[in-house]
Protein backbone atom coordinates (compact mmCIF):
# COMPACT_ATOMS: atom_id res chain seq x y z
CA UNK A 1 0.00 0.00 0.00
CA UNK A 2 1.10 3.32 -0.96
CA UNK A 3 1.99 5.91 1.79
CA UNK A 4 1.19 9.75 1.81
CA UNK A 5 3.62 11.56 3.28
CA UNK A 6 2.02 14.91 5.13
CA UNK A 7 3.68 17.86 4.48
CA UNK A 8 4.64 19.63 7.53
CA UNK A 9 5.26 23.52 7.74
CA UNK A 10 7.64 25.33 10.46
CA UNK A 11 6.02 28.39 11.82
CA UNK A 12 7.99 30.78 9.28
CA UNK A 13 7.62 28.55 5.66
CA UNK A 14 3.52 28.69 6.83
CA UNK A 15 3.74 32.49 7.29
CA UNK A 16 5.56 32.55 3.93
CA UNK A 17 2.59 29.72 2.21
CA UNK A 18 -0.19 32.39 3.43
CA UNK A 19 1.54 35.64 3.66
CA UNK A 20 1.23 36.55 6.64
CA UNK A 21 4.23 37.14 9.58
CA UNK A 22 4.52 34.79 11.79
CA UNK A 23 3.59 37.42 14.81
CA UNK A 24 0.21 37.75 12.78
CA UNK A 25 -0.16 33.60 12.86
CA UNK A 26 0.37 33.61 16.52
CA UNK A 27 -2.50 36.05 17.08
CA UNK A 28 -4.58 33.98 15.07
CA UNK A 29 -3.48 31.18 17.41
CA UNK A 30 -4.42 33.40 20.27
CA UNK A 31 -7.86 34.45 19.18
CA UNK A 32 -8.54 31.07 18.00
CA UNK A 33 -8.76 31.24 14.44
CA UNK A 34 -5.90 28.61 13.79
CA UNK A 35 -4.95 25.91 15.98
CA UNK A 36 -1.15 24.62 14.80
CA UNK A 37 -0.21 20.99 15.58
CA UNK A 38 2.65 20.54 17.90
CA UNK A 39 5.22 18.44 18.16
CA UNK A 40 6.46 16.15 21.28
CA UNK A 41 8.72 19.04 21.79
CA UNK A 42 5.67 21.69 21.21
CA UNK A 43 7.14 22.94 18.38
CA UNK A 44 4.61 24.27 16.15
CA UNK A 45 3.69 22.73 12.62
CA UNK A 46 1.05 23.34 10.23
CA UNK A 47 -0.45 21.56 7.44
CA UNK A 48 -1.46 21.93 3.47
CA UNK A 49 -4.91 21.71 5.32
CA UNK A 50 -3.98 24.83 7.66
CA UNK A 51 -2.63 26.45 4.40
CA UNK A 52 -6.04 26.39 2.93
CA UNK A 53 -8.07 26.89 6.18
CA UNK A 54 -5.93 30.41 6.68
CA UNK A 55 -6.34 31.50 3.37
CA UNK A 56 -10.29 31.39 3.75
CA UNK A 57 -10.30 32.98 6.54
CA UNK A 58 -8.35 35.60 4.82
CA UNK A 59 -10.79 36.10 1.93
CA UNK A 60 -13.59 36.58 4.61
CA UNK A 61 -11.59 38.88 6.57
CA UNK A 62 -10.89 40.85 3.17
CA UNK A 63 -14.45 41.13 2.91
CA UNK A 64 -14.44 43.20 6.04
CA UNK A 65 -15.33 40.73 8.71
CA UNK A 66 -14.08 41.44 12.30
CA UNK A 67 -11.85 39.31 14.09
CA UNK A 68 -15.14 38.79 16.72
CA UNK A 69 -17.16 37.97 13.69
CA UNK A 70 -14.04 35.54 12.18
CA UNK A 71 -14.17 34.14 15.94
CA UNK A 72 -17.80 33.01 15.87
CA UNK A 73 -17.65 31.69 12.41
CA UNK A 74 -14.76 29.36 13.87
CA UNK A 75 -16.36 28.24 16.60
CA UNK A 76 -20.25 27.52 15.12
CA UNK A 77 -17.39 25.77 12.35
CA UNK A 78 -16.14 23.61 15.41
CA UNK A 79 -20.00 23.15 16.34
CA UNK A 80 -20.58 20.72 13.33
CA UNK A 81 -23.66 21.13 11.02
CA UNK A 82 -26.14 21.88 13.74
CA UNK A 83 -25.00 25.87 13.30
CA UNK A 84 -24.95 26.03 9.12
CA UNK A 85 -28.08 28.11 9.82
CA UNK A 86 -26.25 30.88 12.00
CA UNK A 87 -22.95 30.79 9.48
CA UNK A 88 -25.68 31.29 6.80
CA UNK A 89 -27.06 34.22 8.40
CA UNK A 90 -23.61 35.66 9.69
CA UNK A 91 -22.00 35.19 6.23
CA UNK A 92 -24.96 36.82 4.52
CA UNK A 93 -24.80 39.93 6.86
CA UNK A 94 -21.27 40.20 6.32
CA UNK A 95 -22.21 39.76 2.70
CA UNK A 96 -24.98 43.33 2.66
CA UNK A 97 -22.07 45.09 4.31
CA UNK A 98 -19.35 44.07 1.55
CA UNK A 99 -21.75 45.13 -0.98
CA UNK A 100 -22.27 48.56 0.69
CA UNK A 101 -18.16 49.11 0.87
CA UNK A 102 -18.20 47.81 -2.70
CA UNK A 103 -20.54 49.94 -4.04
CA UNK A 104 -18.37 53.12 -1.97
CA UNK A 105 -15.31 52.24 -3.01
CA UNK A 106 -16.63 51.91 -6.84
CA UNK A 107 -17.94 55.47 -6.51
CA UNK A 108 -14.57 56.61 -5.25
CA UNK A 109 -13.12 54.60 -8.54
CA UNK A 110 -15.52 56.46 -10.68
CA UNK A 111 -14.74 59.83 -9.43
CA UNK A 112 -11.13 58.75 -9.41
CA UNK A 113 -11.39 57.96 -12.92
CA UNK A 114 -13.03 61.01 -13.94
CA UNK A 115 -10.51 63.19 -12.33
CA UNK A 116 -8.26 61.58 -14.08
CA UNK A 117 -9.65 61.78 -17.53
CA UNK A 118 -10.70 65.77 -16.58
CA UNK A 119 -6.77 66.17 -16.34
CA UNK A 120 -5.83 64.10 -19.37
CA UNK A 121 -8.41 66.28 -21.79
CA UNK A 122 -6.57 69.40 -20.11
CA UNK A 123 -3.25 68.55 -20.30
CA UNK A 124 -3.85 66.74 -24.32
CA UNK A 125 -5.26 70.35 -24.69
CA UNK A 126 -8.62 68.77 -26.04
CA UNK A 127 -10.56 70.93 -23.14
CA UNK A 128 -9.53 74.58 -23.68
CA UNK A 129 -12.22 76.09 -21.07
CA UNK A 130 -11.62 77.35 -17.97
CA UNK A 131 -14.19 74.55 -16.57
CA UNK A 132 -13.37 73.65 -13.09
CA UNK A 133 -13.81 70.05 -12.23
CA UNK A 134 -17.35 70.31 -9.75
CA UNK A 135 -18.89 71.68 -13.50
CA UNK A 136 -16.79 69.00 -15.09
CA UNK A 137 -18.45 65.95 -12.75
CA UNK A 138 -22.26 67.87 -13.55
CA UNK A 139 -21.67 67.18 -16.83
CA UNK A 140 -21.83 63.86 -16.27
CA UNK A 141 -24.26 63.78 -12.85
CA UNK A 142 -22.07 63.73 -10.19
CA UNK A 143 -22.92 66.25 -8.09
CA UNK A 144 -19.56 66.04 -6.01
Amino acid sequence: MPTTTVTRYAIGDFAKAVGLSAPTLRYYEKAGLIEPHRLENGRRYYETADVHWVKFLLHLKGTGMSINELQQYVEWRAQGDATIPQRLELLRHVKEDFLVQFNEVQHHLQILNDKINWYEEKDAGITQDHEDFATYLERFGHNE
